[in-house]
């Protein structure tokens, strides 16, 4: 499955990456604000995104509602240092697939993704593309 990472921490996007890792994702981007991001999302149609709230550029709840346009069906973690009931709740009208606090541990983003793809939450793998 393809994975891009949109995050303006260099330090955030290699964690994600490899707490992510044993999930058999391709990583088809990473991105350090939301106009790459989105131009990234644009070219690859990945099958997940994580993206970042508050990035330069252009902010993750703007390139969220750009990528949905882009594919109403895309599957997008929103992660955030902002997890006030407002924010969360300003992030799930705008259809984001779920939000995750940060910091976070490994386990928490592997659950969250297992439960934005529809998986079981323990143990469970996602299927390699060869």
């Amino acid at each position: 499955m393809k994975l891009l990472i949109v995050d303006d921490s260099l330090l955030m996007r290699k964690a994600i990456e490899r707490s992510l890792a044993e999930k058999n994702f391709t990583v088809v981007g990473s991105a350090a604000d939301g106009e790459a991001g989105l131009r990234i999302f644009a070219e690859t149609l990945p099958d997940l995104v994580t993206l970042d709230i508050s990035m330069p550029k252009m902010d993750g709840l703007t390139c969220l509602e750009k990528m949905l346009k882009i594919n109403p069906a895309a599957k997008i973690l929103m992660i955030s240092s902002q997890t006030d009931n407002v924010t969360a709740s300003e992030v799930m009208q705008k259809n984001a697939s779920g939000i995750l606090g940060k910091p976070f541990s490994s386990a928490q983003i592997q659950e969250k993704v297992d439960e934005i793809l529809g998986l079981q939450a323990h143990g469970a793998t996602l299927p390699s593309r060869a």
